[in-house]
């Protein structure tokens, strides 16, 4: 085994919690490798609209677990498209439990976890960065460079209300986990080691 592969082992913790029967760490690896592929493709997203890139990451994401995973895409598109969850338990009860539930999503901060409901259940957060000059990977312009796993209850999110008014501008309305720093201790089931967090962003360890 090479020793690329040997560092990358080292960044998976078999510790951090997962949902019931999900498939361990060889399901974040395929899935990691399978969003780096597929992402590098649409990469010129990303620099149109950002915001539009990251809910392509928690897509991909939904896509990657429900082949790898014991865990598959919402049966009701609608209520996958617009509510909650992404992603339910293989032969879970309808409804689903919260612990059933599973929920994608993609985001470049390093902590921040934002959602247009407060939905109890499982949450799988594909932290990523968008790096053009291949500077960490050859061939690799989109990096997942940590997965966190997290069970939030309801009274783990607070409202955060619209900026938007009549004079235009602004976003709607979303929920943001409480204290997400604290919250997410723990819960880190991948995270590169060439990465560190400086000014609130991910930025290469090496400092290139």
């Amino acid at each position: 085994m090479s020793k690329r592969k040997d560092r990358r082992s080292d960044w998976f913790d078999s510790s951090v919690p997962l949902p019931p029967g999900f498939g361990g760490i060889p399901v974040i690896r395929r899935a990691i490798d399978y969003m780096e592929k597929e992402l590098a493709e649409l990469v010129e997203i990303y620099f149109e609209q950002s915001n539009v890139f990251s809910g392509l990451v928690g897509i991909f994401g939904t896509k990657a677990l429900d082949s790898f995973s014991n865990w598959e895409k919402n049966r009701h598109s609608y209520t996958a498209q617009q509510r909650f969850p992404d992603l339910c338990r293989r032969g879970c009860s309808n409804p689903p439990k919260p612990s059933e539930c599973l929920e994608s999503k993609g985001s470049k901060r390093p902590y921040a976890i934002q959602s247009h409901y407060d939905h109890p259940g499982w949450y799988i957060v594909w932290r990523y960065l968008v790096d053009p000059t291949e500077s960490f990977e050859r061939k690799k312009p989109v990096i997942i460079w940590r997965v966190d796993v997290v069970f939030l209850e309801k009274t783990d999110w607070k409202y955060e209300g619209s900026t938007a008014g009549a004079e235009g501008g602004g976003r709607t309305h979303t929920f943001g986990v409480k204290s997400p720093a604290q919250k997410l201790q723990g819960t880190a089931i991948y995270r590169r080691g060439d990465v560190v967090i400086k000014d609130n962003k991910p930025v290469p360890a090496n400092g290139h």
